[in-house]
């Protein structure tokens, strides 16, 4: 049993990290998160490097590296800044269904768009009527001669106002029972006639991060936008939720221990009755609790990450990553503003940003409930 990384992946992550330095100022990140606005100048440099989808095959504009490697640069940005590294992070959200179960022709058009700065993907799925679960869908798809009609409405969708295209989950057949076995995914642009966005409002946290409401109007598509074979949505779909649900782990591993530093850093200088309060016994026992914490989070993310990379899917290791390391951010950057006192609950020194970011690692891709249900009913499985 190996832990060491090798040479390659710290290369990486050490390229990663270098980039966010340079590139992640202050400044940015609240001229972004005032503006509520996405990064794009810094989204094209990271895809420019190579950073955007390296784990695309190398002829889809990749680097044909794997999630491991691909949590190592999520897991980096995030450290450096909360808000930034969330962003970039996802502005590849859902294209790995396409990656993993579309046509030649898809993978073509839509994926060296993505790794190269020209595309924003964004992944249609949860809906008004049904939030975490996604066994039965409203939104309809019926074909009509050489077209898809679309018909619905999907809401909380990441990069839902500024994506190129759409990964969008309808049911195509209503009579089929149990209902998710009449499920499919189709590729959707941003420009077809019908499809309008509505921002879904003022947000806690990912602020640079586009949340929307998508309405489906008679939308009408290709039957070649179609991604794999009709039947095979949900499994496409509960699929990715196995590697999505990892590089959410990572961006909380990120923030929680950028949380972390700042919390050192400050404590390290910030004097109290004659010393730096770093010295006193309840916050070194502070940061041992939120040390340990980062480091459990950190083994099942990288534990998850390299399983999935062996061709296994693990729904309850994957959830099981996620559900720590969003609890680990939660926690971590909780007791960052405690220690940091009323400095932490200030914007300029970043901690309560980071506190308002790390929460919806406990919401997103499934919430920590219905990770604590995916664990527990695969422990029902193996006895």
């Amino acid at each position: 049993m190996d832990f060491e990384l090798s040479t390659e992946q710290k290369d990486i992550q050490e390229a990663a990290r270098k980039f966010a330095k340079g590139e992640f100022t202050r400044e940015l990140a609240l001229k972004h998160e005032e503006e509520h606005s996405f990064p794009r100048e810094l989204w094209r440099k990271a895809c420019e490097l190579g950073f955007i989808g390296l784990h695309f095959p190398a002829d889809a504009g990749g680097a044909g590296l794997n999630i491991l490697e691909n949590v190592l640069v999520v897991e980096e940005f995030c450290r450096r800044d909360s808000g930034l590294g969330t962003a970039l992070a996802l502005s590849d959200f859902s294209s790995e269904i396409i990656m993993r179960h579309g046509s030649d022709g898809q993978k073509k058009k839509y994926l060296p768009a993505v790794a190269s700065g020209r595309m924003i993907s964004a992944g249609a799925f949860t809906e008004p009527n049904h939030g975490s679960d996604i066994t039965r869908m409203d939104t309809r798809a019926v074909k009509d001669g050489a077209e898809w009609v679309i018909n619905g409405t999907k809401t909380f969708i990441t990069n839902g106002q500024i994506a190129d295209f759409y990964v969008v989950l309808c049911q195509v057949d209503a009579e089929v029972e149990p209902s998710y076995r009449g499920m499919a995914t189709i590729l959707v642009e941003k420009d077809a006639p019908g499809l309008t966005t509505e921002d879904v409002g003022p947000k806690m946290g990912i602020k640079m991060t586009s949340t929307a409401e998508i309405s489906f109007d008679e939308v009408r598509v290709p039957l070649e936008n179609l991604i794999g074979k009709e039947g095979k949505g949900f499994y496409q779909v509960l699929e990715f939720f196995d590697e999505s649900r990892i590089e959410i782990a990572a961006t909380a591993l990120g923030i929680a221990e950028g949380a972390f530093d700042r919390a050192v850093a400050y404590a390290l200088e910030r004097e109290q009755f004659g010393r730096p309060i770093a010295k006193f016994q309840v916050t070194q026992h502070k940061f041992a609790d939120m040390a340990t914490a980062i480091e459990n989070a950190r083994l099942l993310t990288y534990k998850a990450a390299w399983n999935f990379d062996q061709g296994r899917i693990d729904p309850r290791l994957t959830s099981m990553a996620k559900y720590v390391a969003a609890k680990a951010a939660v926690m971590v950057s909780d007791e960052a503003i405690q220690i940091m006192g009323g400095y932490g609950f200030m914007t300029e020194y970043e901690v309560e940003r980071f506190y308002r970011d790390a929460k919806i690692a406990e919401i997103y891709e499934g919430t920590k409930e219905i990770q604590k249900n995916t664990i527990a009913s695969q422990i029902m499985k193996e006895w």
